[in-house]
């Protein structure tokens, strides 16, 4: 089925006479004929009545009519855009987070980058660890959000440091250590410790929280394997738990940092051979930005 059969049997059924579907296809009424007779046969349905005198539609014709119409629409629609887009001088840039936490950050970027490169046209993906890393290995996302421990270096994939994020520990508003401004891993000893086994925690965290655990009996600590399930049992009072400070998202959470415990370095991970003049744009105007 192509859109040229489509287009002769909108026609037709609109204007019931081949001849004048000819007319306004250009094309002559045997090549509208042989159109609709080929469009017939891959359906396996006859869609016209035809006669030496009138032509209707069959009710099989006057079904797909409407399916035709939608079909050849779609088509056409998708040829401007991409006309238009040939036209313009948009430039995509694919960016690629593992998380929402960095998005208010990059809005940040964002609107410097809408008065200093109007061609910009960002391509936002928040997708998984593991999903996400498979498009940026096969050149899908041009820049990729990430934790430095996180993100395999293969080839000639480039990491800079945007910023680095302490290690803080999470707990319910209502906890005795709400109030703090640090704490040390070894008070921690002695509290629930809510883990999360997800590539969404960085390996860091993951790793002093497991650590912590080892010291904690097995019914003190609560195991899940995402992180809203970490955050909501941290909310409902079930135990603290160990994330860096930015996955901070909910006013009923205290964070506070844990003292002696190297902070998390974040950034920006990209393919040195795909480097090109917007994205090296792109990064100047990102690491003049203040995230604080």
């Amino acid at each position: 089925m192509n859109t040229d059969q489509l287009k002769s049997f909108i026609q037709v059924a609109e204007n019931l006479n081949f001849a004048r579907a000819a007319e306004i296809l250009n094309i002559t009424q045997s090549a509208v004929s042989r159109q609709i007779h080929s469009l017939e046969d891959e359906l396996g349905t006859r869609l016209l009545h035809r006669t030496t005198r009138t032509v209707t539609l069959t009710p099989a014709g006057i079904s797909f009519l409407e399916d035709a119409k939608n079909v050849v629409g779609r088509l056409e629609a998708a040829s401007r855009k991409i006309q238009r887009h040939q036209s313009s001088n948009i430039q995509i840039l694919t960016i690629g987070c593992t998380d929402e936490a960095i998005l208010d950050l990059l809005c940040k970027v964002l609107k410097s980058c809408r008065a200093q490169i109007p061609e910009l046209y960002p391509f936002l993906k928040v997708i998984p660890h593991r999903s996400i890393l498979g498009l940026f290995y096969q050149g899908e996302i041009d820049l990729l959000f990430g934790f430095q421990d996180d993100i395999p270096l293969k080839n000639d994939i480039i990491y800079q440091e945007l910023f680095r994020i302490p290690l803080c520990c999470i707990v319910p508003d209502t906890h005795p250590y709400a109030g703090r401004t640090e704490l040390a891993k070894e008070e921690l000893y002695l509290e629930n410790m809510v883990v999360c086994n997800s590539y969404a925690v960085p390996f860091k965290a993951a790793e002093m929280q497991n650590r912590i655990a080892q010291h904690i009996p097995p019914e003190s600590t609560y195991i899940c394997d995402n992180l809203q399930a970490l955050l909501t049992l941290v909310r409902a009072g079930y135990g603290c738990s160990i994330l860096p400070q930015m996955h901070f998202i909910s006013s009923d959470i205290r964070i506070i940092p844990i003292t002696g415990s190297e902070p998390l370095s974040y950034g920006i991970f990209y393919r040195k051979n795909a480097v090109s003049p917007l994205l090296k744009k792109f990064i100047s105007i990102m690491t003049a930005t203040s995230f604080q």
